[in-house]
C-alpha cells in the first residue's frame, strides 16, 4: 500500500483529481453542450427542409436548391473530423481570434456536427406516417402548421433518440480535438496519459468518458421511450388485459 501511494503515476493522478480532472470534465461538457446547441440551430432547419422541400413534400423547393443543400451536407459529412478541424482553423481564428484551446474547438465541432444532425433529423421526419400529413393537408393546414404541429410533434421520440446520438458523437469528437490543442478529457488522455506515458491518467480519462456516454445514453433512451405513443399504447393494452384477467379470476 505504501509503495502504491509513492508511485509517481498514482501521485500525479491524485494531483490531477484534485486540481485538473474535474475541470477537464467541465471543459468537455460545456464544449459538447454548446456545440450540440449550435449544431441543432443549423442542422434542424436543414433536416426539415430536406424532407418538406422534396417534390412530393409539403413545401416543394426548386430542384437546384435541394441539390445544393444535399451536396453541401454530403461533402461535409465525408471529411474525417481530424482533417476538418485543420481545414476550419482559419474560420476559428476569424470568429474567435484563436485556433488553440478549448473554446477554439467549438467552431470545428459545429461544422462537423450540423450535417450529421441534419441527416438524423431527416431520418426522424421520414418516419412520420404520411396519412397523418395528408389528413392535415385535407383540413387546410398551411405548410408551416403541418411542420410545427404535425411532423415535428409526431417525430419527437425519434428526434430525441437522434439528439442523444448526436450529443454522444460530438462528445467523442471533442475528445479527439485534444490532438490539435483542444482541452478537456481528450487533451488529458493524449497529452498526459499517452505522450508522457502515464497509463493511469490515460485509462482514468477513458473510463470517465465511457461513464459520461452511458449516463447520457440512458437519459436519452428513457426520454424517447416515455414520449413514444406506440409504446405507451402497447403498455395500456397490456394493462387492460391484465386487469380483465384479474377481474375474471376474482369472479
Amino acid at each position: 500500500m505504501a509503495d502504491l501511494l509513492q508511485n509517481e503515476e498514482v501521485l500525479r493522478l491524485l494531483e490531477l483529481s484534485k486540481n485538473g480532472l474535474l475541470f477537464a470534465i467541465w471543459e468537455t461538457l460545456y464544449v459538447t453542450v454548446i456545440s450540440t446547441f449550435f449544431a441543432y440551430v443549423i442542422g434542424l432547419p436543414l433536416g426539415v427542409i430536406a424532407v418538406v422541400g422534396e417534390p412530393n413534400g409539403v413545401l416543394p423547393l426548386p430542384r437546384p436548391v435541394m441539390a445544393v443543400l444535399n451536396f453541401v451536407i454530403n461533402i461535409l459529412r465525408s471529411v474525417p473530423f481530424l482533417i476538418l478541424m485543420v481545414v476550419v482553423i482559419p474560420l476559428s481564428r476569424l470568429i474567435l481570434g484563436t485556433s488553440i484551446g478549448t473554446v477554439a474547438t467549438i467552431v470545428p465541432l459545429i461544422v462537423a456536427a450540423f450535417p450529421f444532425v441534419a441527416r438524423l433529423v431527416e431520418a426522424s421526419l421520414r418516419e412520420v406516417d404520411s396519412g397523418v400529413v395528408e389528413a392535415a393537408q385535407s383540413m387546410g393546414c398551411s405548410p408551416f402548421q403541418i411542420i410545427t404541429k404535425v411532423i415535428l410533434p409526431e417525430s419527437r421520440p425519434s428526434l430525441i433518440s437522434g439528439f442523444t446520438t448526436a450529443f454522444i458523437t460530438i462528445l467523442s469528437y471533442g475528445a479527439m480535438a485534444g490532438a490539435i490543442g483542444g482541452g478537456g478529457l481528450g487533451s488529458m488522455a493524449l497529452n498526459l496519459g499517452y505522450q508522457r506515458r502515464m497509463n493511469i491518467i490515460l485509462w482514468v480519462s477513458v473510463v470517465v468518458l465511457v461513464i459520461l456516454v452511458q449516463i447520457f445514453q440512458s437519459i436519452g433512451t428513457r426520454a424517447s421511450v416515455r414520449l413514444d405513443k406506440r409504446i405507451r399504447s402497447t403498455d395500456r393494452k397490456k394493462k387492460l388485459k391484465t386487469d380483465r384477467a384479474e377481474k375474471s379470476g376474482i369472479q
